[in-house]
């Protein structure tokens, strides 16, 4: 996009990794609209998104089923300042994270999963994302787009973590209405 303060032509920046989740109103609508929101974003360019996935609920009964998500972005912007920028997002679609009900519904969730290979734990911020490679719902999609990324901690790679967590039957795992459908938790460590 023109305009941009900063030109990531040529593979400049920073590949981060955005888990996307929204289980209420127009899922579909409210991921699209934020993934046009990323790409945006000063400094960053989105480079790929993932099919949407349909999972069930993880957390309090009662929920519809998410659409789930990945996109990769390529940002000079640090990582603070990403997180804010897509908890911004995030607020602009109706969350409300200080009022929610833990793991509860969400308009739209934005998590910042990896930040290239930077391990980071801070108040607020913990890179790579705390429970990523527990949740089929966020590797599957992640692995679409970025199954060659290597977890800093783990050291292997986003495919083998989704292989890995597809054996073991763990959260996420997707209902019998799995809908790969079109294009596109909380780094509050909620």
């Amino acid at each position: 996009m023109s305009g941009r303060p900063t030109d990531l032509s040529g593979g400049a920046g920073i590949v981060a990794a955005i888990g996307i989740g929204s289980n209420l109103g127009d899922r579909e609508t409210t991921i699209s609209a934020a993934l046009t929101d990323l790409d945006r974003l000063p400094q960053t360019r989105l480079d790929r998104v993932s099919r949407l996935h349909e999972t069930e609920p993880v957390g309090p009964p009662g929920q519809g089923a998410y659409l789930n998500g990945a996109a990769l972005l390529r940002t000079t912007l640090p990582p603070r300042r990403l997180l804010e920028a897509l908890l911004a997002i995030e607020r602009s679609f109706g969350r409300d994270r200080a009022n929610e009900v833990r793991h509860g519904p969400r308009t739209l969730d934005l998590d910042l999963l990896l930040y290239g290979d930077l391990v980071l734990d801070e108040a607020g911020l913990t890179i790579p994302h705390p429970r990523m490679t527990e949740r089929r719902f966020v590797l599957e999609p992640l692995s679409e787009v970025g199954g060659e990324l290597m977890h800093p901690v783990h050291g292997a790679s986003v495919d083998s973590l989704r292989r890995a967590v597809a054996t073991a039957g763990r959260a996420g795992v997707p209902s019998d209405r799995d809908e790969a459908t079109s294009d596109a938790e909380a780094n509050r460590n909620v």
